[in-house]
Parts: C-alpha cells; sequence; structure tokens
C-alpha cells in the first residue's frame, strides 16, 4: 500500500485513497475465498457421484488450500499494479489543481509569520472581548445594585415625607427643625446619662472604701 498521505486528496473526497484500495483489495480478496468455497463444494458433489472413487474430501480440501494461495499470489501482484494505477491516474489530484474551498488562498497567500501574527491578534482580541465581557458583567452587577439602593432611598423619602406630614398636622411646625431639636435632645439626654453613671461609678468607688 501508499504511504503517501495524499491529504489533498483526502480533503477532496472524504477518505484516504489508501483506504479506499484497501477495501477494494478485501472485497476481492473475500470474493476469492468465496469463489474457492463453491468450486471445492461442486468437486465434492461430482465425486461422490463416482462410484469407488479414491480421492477423499481431505486431499480436495489441500488441493482447494495450494489453488488458493497461487491464486493470491497472482492476484496480490496484479492488484499492486492495478492500485499504483489508480492512485496516480483516479484517486490523485494533480499538483496544478486547487479545490474551490482553497482559492481564497491562492488569491491571498500568506507566509507562516503572517499566518502566525494573524494567531497572535487573533488570541488578543479574544482575550479582549473576554475583558469586555467580564466589566460589561461588573457594571450589570453594579447598576443592580445602585437600583436597590435608589429603592431604599425612596423608601426612607417617602418616610420623612410622611413624617413631616404628621408633624404639620400635630401643629410641630417644619421637620426638619423638629428633627434638629429632636437631636440636640437625645444629645444632651446622653450626656446627663453619662454623667450620672460617672457619679454612680464614683458613689460606689466611695462606698467600698467606707
Amino acid at each position: 500500500m501508499s504511504v503517501d498521505p495524499m491529504a489533498y486528496e483526502t480533503q477532496f473526497f472524504g477518505f484516504t485513497p489508501q483506504t479506499c484500495m484497501l477495501r477494494v483489495y478485501i472485497a476481492f480478496q473475500d470474493y476469492l475465498f468465496e469463489m474457492m468455497l463453491v468450486v471445492e463444494g461442486v468437486m465434492l458433489k461430482k465425486l461422490n457421484g463416482i462410484p469407488d472413487c479414491k480421492i477423499s474430501p481431505s486431499q480436495i480440501r489441500k488441493c482447494t488450500e495450494k489453488f488458493l494461495l497461487f491464486m493470491k499470489e497472482h492476484f496480490d501482484k496484479l492488484f499492486a499494479k492495478m492500485e499504483e494505477v489508480l492512485l496516480q491516474l483516479v484517486l490523485n489530484i494533480p499538483k496544478n489543481v486547487v479545490l474551490p474551498e482553497d482559492r481564497v488562498q491562492e488569491q491571498y497567500p500568506y507566509s507562516k509569520e503572517e499566518f502566525q501574527a494573524l494567531q497572535d491578534e487573533l488570541q488578543q482580541l479574544q482575550q479582549q472581548c473576554r475583558a469586555e465581557a467580564a466589566a460589561e458583567q461588573a457594571l450589570r452587577a453594579e447598576l443592580e445594585e445602585q437600583k436597590a439602593v435608589k429603592a431604599e432611598l425612596e423608601k426612607i423619602l417617602q418616610c420623612f415625607d410622611g413624617l413631616e406630614n404628621i408633624c404639620r398636622e400635630h401643629g410641630a411646625g417644619n421637620f426638619k427643625e423638629s428633627f434638629a431639636l429632636l437631636t440636640q435632645s437625645s444629645k444632651k439626654l446622653q450626656d446627663v446619662l453619662k454623667d450620672v453613671e460617672e457619679k454612680s461609678k464614683r458613689m460606689k468607688q466611695h462606698d467600698q472604701l467606707m
């Protein structure tokens, strides 16, 4: 069998020419074996009809195997010539022929260095696309977070508006001023509470000394 990979022919036919020839060889060989079995069967049938025949079935089988070996040797020689002719003249694409899908390469040829440069550029573009996709995902997450914060702020503003309306209904004046006074009062209460706690600690220490 030929050792030439014949990659271009494989691209065109969809199978390797060597595989095609191997299948043809196996098909012919199987047919030869079957033919020998048929011939052997006919010979045995004819000999069974001859009275006092001294030829045994085992002798017939030996003769059949010997003839089969002779036929196979000649068949292999003939097939080798047929394979050479078919691979050169039938299953071979001439060097000057370009397949339709490869005509673009003929119009726009490029070297290995240019191809490698294109590969590097493609890899960089893929990395940029992945980075942009990650950035877009982060922006979407941030936007969702901002929407949630905005919703909470709107709830707080609604709460303040409700408190201001309540203050107006009860004559408390401006809610902002009331809230500021409330904050100041709370701070004063915290200072008083802190002062009381300090005095209480001093009294406990004084009692312990006494």
